[in-house]
């Protein structure tokens, strides 16, 4: 089929992320993608701005991951988990046990950052029945959350502000929060732990977990909140007996400045989930990791295993990948402050526009929130012709580009970004 007949078929065939399936909107036809460009059928290149949703942090086609991939297809592409073991499981288990808060001793792998989100609700409900304490079965979390579109993990996210609200009746029932108000970078307002130290007091006997995002709200609003708050709803959780899960999966990696969210707060979860980045983007692949107290409760009681396997748990290519993508991370010392602090200077001067609500930055993450809802399809129309790919939602024009973007590169994107929103609200 010549381009003309692909993006045709795709229109009347292809469902795509969050769309119509009779959507007017037209997708680009991509032919490659290199560093941080992605070029079109038609040879436009474009920056890019999202890092494939937030995960291609090392840029496209990047020789280590590539080498990765190949070496390790050689070998075996996939093997059943179960029974079995291979080294990159092995070595990809070790080099994160190496680099993540060090009161997480096991991993589970999975296929995506749902799923892994749905293990970590599943091992916080597994971990107290197996001491006999079933009625702490629900869970509870803070307003304005995403933790990902299978069943149980829309049951946590924002019911109201969220995606997923049209399935409410059917969800189960959790527990919501209000998000934490006080940002990061300003002062704290002690009295916010009043309400959630009340909450976790009166309703503890029947919580397994409380799980959030740490310090970065990502689809749920990109809200930088304060660290401690994390810090102190870690402690509270300790003192009620609530487990604490912290859904790393858009955080992790260096993106918010620090290898994991959770270093902000200087604090270890009981269970963590991870993804996204995990393989720099190059397939979909995730994991779940706990402490050694919650694996070791589980596999004691009943049944004494853990009731989870996916088919594609532990994939050879996926863990190889991911393996390489850590040791790109550790080789280079990808450090976001140069990027965050190019991003601040750069995006700073929009927040003297009349429709622009706010401006922040963090470590690898650019946002610039209007007033009203954006037209998605007028500003994506204007990036291209400002070279850029940015996929805004909601009020927010936001970025979050590869780490390896340059300086050069970079100030392209901010000024295409700049000029996007000067030209749609002026």
């Amino acid at each position: 089929m010549d381009s003309k007949q692909i993006l045709a078929f795709d229109k009347a065939h292809v469902w795509h992320p969050y769309t119509s399936a009779t959507s007017e909107e037209d997708c680009l036809l991509v032919e490659k993608a290199e560093g941080v460009f992605i070029e079109l059928e038609s040879g436009e290149r474009l920056i890019d701005g999202m890092s494939s949703w937030w995960s291609v942090i090392h840029g496209y086609n990047h020789p280590a991951l590539n080498r990765a991939i190949t070496e390790q297809c050689s070998q075996m592409a996939h093997l059943m988990f179960g029974g079995l073991t291979h080294r990159p499981a092995v070595n990809l288990a070790n080099a994160l046990l190496e680099i993540v808060p060090k009161g997480l001793k096991y991993v589970f792998y999975s296929d995506s950052g749902s799923v892994a989100v749905e293990v970590a609700l599943k091992m916080a409900m597994q971990y107290w029945q197996s001491q006999h304490k079933s009625g702490k079965n629900q869970f509870v979390t803070i307003k304005n959350g995403y933790h990902g579109d299978t069943w149980h993990a829309m049951s946590v996210c924002d019911p109201v502000t969220g995606m997923h609200h049209i399935f409410n009746n059917r969800l189960s029932v959790q527990h919501f929060l209000s998000s934490p108000k006080s940002v990061y970078g300003k002062a704290f307002d002690q009295s916010e732990m009043v309400p959630v130290s009340e909450f976790l007091q009166e309703n503890h006997s029947h919580l397994a977990a409380f799980i959030l995002e740490p310090i970065v709200q990502g689809a749920g609003g990109m809200r930088f909140y304060h660290p401690e708050y994390l810090k102190q709803l870690y402690l509270l959780c300790k003192q009620f007996n609530v487990l604490l899960i912290a859904d790393e999966i858009a955080t992790g990696f260096g993106r918010t400045g620090k290898l994991f969210a959770c270093e902000h707060a200087e604090i270890s979860p009981d269970i963590m989930c991870i993804g996204k980045a995990l393989t720099g983007g190059y397939m979909s692949f995730a994991a779940t990791l706990c402490s050694d107290e919650i694996a070791q409760t589980i596999s004691k009681g009943e049944p004494g295993v853990f009731m989870h396997g996916p088919t594609f748990m532990g994939n050879p290519l996926a863990c190889a990948t991911a393996l390489a993508s850590i040791q790109l991370l550790k080789k280079n010392r990808y450090n976001t402050a140069h990027i965050e602090q190019q991003l601040k200077q750069g995006l700073s001067s929009l927040s003297n526009m009349e429709a622009v609500a706010d401006v922040r930055c963090l470590g690898a993450i650019g946002v610039v929130e209007m007033k009203e809802n954006v037209d998605m399809g007028a500003i994506q129309k204007e990036c291209m012709r400002q070279g850029i790919w940015l996929r805004p939602f909601g009020k927010l024009v936001y970025t979050m580009p590869p780490f390896i973007i340059s300086t050069d590169e970079l100030s392209a994107l901010i000024l295409g970004i700049r000029n996007v929103i000067r030209k749609i609200y002026a």
